[in-house]
């Protein structure tokens, strides 16, 4: 068991990234999202991300979920599988032949605190994520995009603000507002297989 220095044990991060697949697989076969006996910590509102990718070119079939702790973790963690699975509207839902053919990701989220100084020195890469908001424009990236694709803190900034719709060096505007989190992520190695949690570099 790691539970040092996070808030998620290996144990709670599998059993997260094994309900969300289990939850797609009973709502594409059966039509329901199945009845799981979920720990004491997945009773709190917490934000998390599902994300479904094909296997093995691990190319993204899906990313939805909630920044905001507006849920206990139990029932977000259901809603961004089904939604990640059906409801990206970046691709058509997945169906039943697709599930030996994709793993799960599933990202544990901090609170977002907002950065109101120094945005670009302010932030981590391989260890925040960022949601730029402008009145109804809103982006977000977690922080495993940052390192995927090896943005600096500037390039990760000028993508968020294109994910929210916004022109690259919104973040500069001082009436765009900038948050940051973290996550702590779990991943499934192949479908069905070991999981095992991310670390960032």
């Amino acid at each position: 068991m790691i539970s040092v220095g996070f808030s998620y044990t290996d144990e709670e991060g599998e059993f997260a990234v094994k309900t969300a697949r289990s939850a797609v697989k009973n709502y594409l076969f059966k039509g329901n999202t199945g009845n799981y006996r979920f720990p004491e910590k997945f009773e709190k509102k917490s934000g998390v991300f599902t994300t479904i990718n094909s296997y093995p070119d691990n190319e993204l079939r899906g990313c939805i979920g909630f920044p905001e702790p507006i849920m206990p973790l139990k029932d977000a963690l259901i809603k961004s599988a089904i939604y990640a699975a059906t409801e990206d509207p970046r691709f058509s839902p997945l169906n039943k032949e697709e599930l030996d053919k994709v793993i799960f990701e599933v990202s544990l989220l901090t609170v977002p605190e907002e950065i109101k100084a120094k945005i670009p020195e302010n932030v981590e890469i391989g260890k925040d994520g960022l949601i730029v908001e402008y009145g109804f424009y809103s982006g977000l990236l977690l922080p495993q995009v940052a390192t995927e694709y090896n943005m600096d803190q500037e390039t990760f900034l000028d993508q968020t603000c294109i994910k929210a719709g916004l022109s690259p060096g919104c973040w500069k505007n001082s009436n765009v507002k900038v948050f940051k989190f973290q996550a702590e992520i779990f991943k499934e190695e192949r479908p069905e297989g070991n999981i095992k949690r991310v670390v960032l570099k």
